[in-house]
């Protein structure tokens, strides 16, 4: 096991591992080469923007994903620790604050939710964040539809 995917399931657990990874994974798509993402951002590996753009191999775009989604999922439990052991939604948070950012992810109507113990209302809140440049982008309303039902899961 890479040392990535450890740091990340010593984060967030194995089971809510188990889910991220694929679930970030299939929704941002792997290039191993750079490119400009929807609005431009060089973007490389699974959405990667903070690494050099070059040409990755599969196993390198792995580990960096398993790295940026412990990255990532850090400042979530911080910001709600009351996630933590719930691993459907610690995995549907993470991708959304892949998506969004860390700072972005905090000041989140999803964030003050869960804080506040509305947890369906923050899966609710996953749908506000469809657009990318001043649009709604159906790709992201899909993701955040997803994210949402992942966020739903093993709720009463």
């Amino acid at each position: 096991m890479s040392e990535g995917k450890r740091k990340l399931i010593a984060l967030v657990g194995g089971g809510a591992a188990a889910v991220l990874m694929p679930l970030v994974a299939s929704w941002e798509g792997k290039s191993n080469d750079p490119y400009r993402d929807i609005v431009g951002i060089p973007t490389v590996c699974y959405g990667e923007t903070r690494v050099e753009m070059r040409r990755y191999t599969d196993a390198e775009c792995e580990e960096l994903l398993a790295n940026a989604l412990a990255d990532y999922a850090a400042p979530v439990l911080k910001r709600n620790p009351e996630l933590k052991g719930h691993d459907a939604q610690i995995a549907a948070a993470t991708s959304l604050a892949y998506n969004i950012g860390p700072a972005a992810y905090a000041g989140s109507t999803v964030a003050r939710r869960f804080s506040a113990g509305n947890w369906a209302g923050a899966c609710d809140a996953f749908l506000m964040w469809k657009m990318a440049g001043g649009r709604i982008v159906q790709g992201l309303l899909n993701r955040r539809k997803a994210e949402r039902q992942l966020c739903l899961r093993g709720l009463s």
